[in-house]
């Protein structure tokens, strides 16, 4: 992949995504749909998306027992996304069986910790230790059950790559030296990911919401 940018397009409109989409195609490597536009518009609106030929991540994080996931992924065949997510604490089963039902171009993908929370946020929910430890226990777990990788923030892509050389690492999250954070609280550059061992850069706002998103890809992409 020569472009390792996915531009997040989280809104659920269907035009705005594929206007966006349609001014920045040129300067990213494909597009990321997540749980609020899917709920919006469906299968019937990815592909629509598709149909503008970028490589689509549909970002579903599926999280359920292992036949549900399964069943669920088995529906979304017809789609073809290039990466489909899971949460990895969904455990050994629920990954494997999602990687099994899924089509063979399709990276299955999963998401250790969510880049909103910190240690205290972990903590809250009952899991003990730092963010940065609970991240690689889920990297091995997922390692084992066979999927293709993971989703991490940029401050655990070095040492979870380390600890899986051969994974896909997708780092959302990332924002451009001069960039806004908003509410992610574990942020980097895009360079620093990618020298970190990111596969792809997943970015949002810092290109969506840009007065001219093509430009801000671009300016991005410089950076790489």
């Amino acid at each position: 992949m020569s472009n390792r940018i996915f531009v997040a397009l989280d809104t659920p409109d269907l035009e705005r995504a594929k206007a966006i989409a349609t001014r920045v195609r040129h300067h990213v490597g494909g597009i990321k749909l997540g749980l609020e536009f899917f709920a919006a518009n469906g299968r019937h609106g990815v592909r629509e998306m598709g149909e503008l030929g970028l490589p689509i991540f549909l970002d579903l994080k599926l999280h359920d027992i292992p036949n549900t996931v399964a069943k669920a992924v088995q529906a979304l065949r017809g789609l073809e996304p290039v990466i489909l997510t899971v949460h990895a604490s969904g455990g050994q089963a629920m990954l494997e069986d999602a990687k099994a039902a899924a089509p063979t171009g399709t990276k299955v993908v999963a998401v250790t910790m969510l880049t909103s929370l910190d240690d205290r946020d972990l903590a809250a929910t009952g899991v003990t230790g730092a963010a940065h430890e609970q991240v690689l226990r889920l990297t091995e777990l997922a390692m084992k059950s066979g999927v293709d990788g993971i989703v991490c923030s940029g401050e655990e892509v070095k040492a979870a790559h380390q600890l899986w050389p051969k994974g896909f690492f997708v780092v959302p999250g990332v924002r451009p030296a001069n960039g806004v954070v908003g509410d992610q609280k574990r942020v980097v550059t895009p360079r620093q990911a990618l020298n970190h061992g990111a596969s792809i850069l997943v970015v949002g706002r810092p290109i969506t919401q840009a007065e001219d998103p093509d430009a801000a890809a671009r300016a991005i992409n410089a950076t790489l």
